[in-house]
């Protein structure tokens, strides 16, 4: 059985990564994207879905490690095994890419000596292809269908097969160093160019270095800002700046539930928050990047846009289910792709125009076409904003008419009227778009707005509430000392608290998304609950929320989507971009940099 989702690490090579197990194995690595198929799948399965188990022999699976942690700012894992024998650390990467996706394990005999075993079960295609395993000039050579990995180690470890696995049994004394390279190629073309896995190591420690020292925050809780940083650059597809929003598919919401879905590409509401996290912390490269994979994935005709797409900025990404693979702990179906594609979520074009206002307002170059997709964007939106939707939860029942869809129209045609004022060069329905906004807000405050509890409710008519209301003051609806706003607030952390943290949405067991069950507290609210109580006042109370968050982060400072207050663990994908982004705006807003 899989570890808990929070005794996970990360390791990648800025196109694909994988999860490391305190007992030391890998459990889930897709290659050669973050989207393709998974030859180590054990974190939906069992050992026979593929893994790479490297520890002290005797220790077994689930045996924790004695502590690990990154080296410095990077994504280089170091694990540390005390036995009584001696100590051995492991050192596990993945080096940037040139052409082909290495994993690279590096065992150190720190004092005495240690014995070891390297259990590794290559199965692909997500568990069900075993493949044909042979020897070719010293490595274990791995092939089926299209896929090929070479492993070899460096000095040569005998290996032998077991149980359809490839084993090694070796001893590290103080000073010795064992190193072993798994690499993965297309199974028609010759094998890549081998790398030196103590080189690699020393570039990879060396570019992470240079990386998280572009940071420009150095207020307060700069390791937590720099770690969730470096945990977005982690899921970033580097030949197209898209960022993925987890590493993993099918982690649960719910233990046990049916609440599992493919997060493994690029939403598009995530942009202007991430945008703002990139470039308040110094990351104008990387912000200009996405917004360049915004601009291509947002081509086209209006009506079409999507609210995800692939990491190329793909538009297919058809809901499949993989009935081999029986969940983590239980929780089926393990999915792929993701049906929420074909929704109509009209919040997304105010996302889309928010992103742009704010690379606008922190100068990053126009790019050529930018304003006429944000004129075609607009056509499309002051037509269809009155219409109900899926909203950002993506719900699978009726649509409604979501306040959050509405006020982000609002935002859309706000953020239009800005940049006509800011810059005469541009043209547009300045007036028509002025009467836009001004009608939206007007309907969103008749019809949206629960009197007699004083908060703004999920959608028209309804009681319900939406943790998504909290975003009302960022994006300028409303000031934070409006009435509305600040009983909006109150409402929210009254009805929708979980344990001090914040669900989604209200759901008293009957849930309004069309889906069974229930989940945990929803991290990235959480941090918008901090940041709205900040804005409004009452910032000891944010501070609080705040350092209550950062305690949940895992042993190396990640994150998953959600959190079980009751069980005290991880729920969902993991890392979870959306709550790293939540991390390092919340701290940008409530510890601003020191001069």
């Amino acid at each position: 059985m899989a570890a808990r989702i929070e005794d996970y690490a990360l390791i990648g090579d800025l196109q694909t990564a994988a999860l490391v197990g305190r007992d030391g194995s890998i459990d889930w690595l897709c290659l050669p994207r973050f989207d393709s198929a998974a030859c180590f799948a054990a974190l939906l399965g069992d050992e026979d879905n593929g893994h790479w188990r490297l520890a002290p022999a005797g220790t077994g699976p689930g045996t924790p490690c004695t502590r690990r942690a990154y080296l410095e700012d990077s994504l280089v894992l170091e694990t540390l095994w005390e036995t009584p024998s001696g100590t051995a650390k492991v050192t596990d990467f993945m080096p940037q890419r040139d052409r082909a996706p290495d994993v690279v394990r590096i065992v150190e005999g720190v004092s005495g000596s240690v014995e070891m075993l390297g259990v590794l079960r290559l199965r692909f295609d997500y568990g069900s292809v075993v493949p044909w395993i042979r020897r070719t000039d010293g490595h274990r050579v791995a092939v089926a269908g299209p896929d090929s990995t070479w492993l070899r180690s460096e000095p040569p470890v005998k290996t032998y097969g077991r149980d359809f696995s490839t084993r090694s049994e070796f001893t590290v004394s103080a000073g010795d160093s064992v190193a072993f390279v798994l690499t993965w190629h297309p199974s028609h073309q010759p094998r890549p160019a081998l790398v030196d896995p103590h080189e690699s190591l020393r570039h990879s420690l060396e570019d992470w270095r240079e990386w998280a020292g572009r940071c420009s925050y150095r207020g307060p809780h700069r390791e937590a800002v720099v770690r969730s940083l470096i945990t977005l650059k982690a899921l970033t597809y580097a030949p197209t700046g898209g960022i993925a929003a987890a590493a993993t598919t099918s982690l649960p919401e719910e233990i046990g539930g049916v609440r599992n879905w493919d997060y493994r590409y690029c939403w598009l509401r995530d942009s202007t928050l991430t945008l703002g996290a990139l470039l308040s912390a110094g990351y104008a490269d990387e912000a200009a990047a996405w917004r360049s994979w915004l601009l291509r994935a947002a081509a086209g005709d209006p009506a079409d846009l999507q609210v995800m797409y692939g990491l190329a900025g793909e538009r297919r990404l058809p809901e499949t289910e993989l009935p081999w693979l029986p969940g983590y702990e239980g929780s089926a179906p393990v999915r792929l792709g993701n049906s929420a594609v074909k929704q109509l979520q009209l919040d997304v074009y105010g996302e889309v125009m928010d992103s742009l206002h704010v690379a606008r307002r922190w100068d990053l170059p126009a790019k050529p076409h930018e304003w006429k997709l944000q004129r075609s964007l607009m056509a499309y939106i002051e037509e269809h904003w009155r219409e109900p939707d899926e909203g950002i939860w993506e719900i699978r029942s009726p649509r409604r008419h979501f306040v959050h869809s509405k006020v982000m129209a609002w935002v859309a045609a706000d953020r239009a009227v800005r940049a006509l004022e800011a810059d005469p060069e541009l043209s547009g329905d300045a007036e028509g778009w002025r009467a836009m906004r001004d009608k939206v807000h007007h309907e969103v405050c008749e019809r949206g707005f629960d009197t007699e509890r004083g908060t703004f409710t999920q959608s028209y008519g309804s009681r319900e509430l939406d943790a998504a209301a909290l975003l009302i003051p960022r994006v300028g609806f409303l000031p934070p000392d409006d009435p509305r706003v600040t009983g909006t607030v109150d409402a929210i952390r009254r009805e929708l608290d979980h344990g001090g943290l914040v669900r989604r949405y209200s759901s008293d067991g009957k849930p309004m998304d069309g889906v069974p069950g229930n989940e945990g507290a929803f991290l990235a609210c959480s941090f918008w609950l901090a940041e709205a109580l900040h804005m409004t006042g009452r910032t000891k109370e944010a501070h609080e929320l705040f350092e209550r968050l950062l305690s949940l982060r895992n042993d190396v400072g990640l994150l998953a989507e959600e959190y079980d207050p009751g069980a005290g663990r991880h729920l969902g994908n993991f890392p979870q971009a959306f709550s790293h982004i939540g991390l390092v705006n919340t701290a940008l807003a409530l510890f601003p940099p020191q001069d």
